[in-house]
């Protein structure tokens, strides 16, 4: 019998909103982030967001911004 991981179920959809706010703590950036399902994102890519503060997904078009 396959049991669902509570890890996984507790996660945000990936890809839900337009405007990711992350912490340093957080670092390094990718999107999908870690904390969102990936059953149905696209691939993992890795945004350079500690220069400018910022960065743009390249697949989903989602914008993060580095708080903190």
């Amino acid at each position: 019998m396959h049991r669902p991981d509570p890890a996984v179920s507790e996660r945000q959809p990936a890809n839900a909103a337009r405007r990711y706010e992350v912490t340093r703590a957080e670092l390094p950036l990718s999107c999908p982030t870690p904390a969102m399902s990936l059953w149905n994102s696209h691939p993992k890519v890795y945004l350079p967001i500690e220069a400018e503060g910022h960065a743009k997904c390249p697949y989903c078009g989602a914008e993060y911004v580095l708080t903190g």
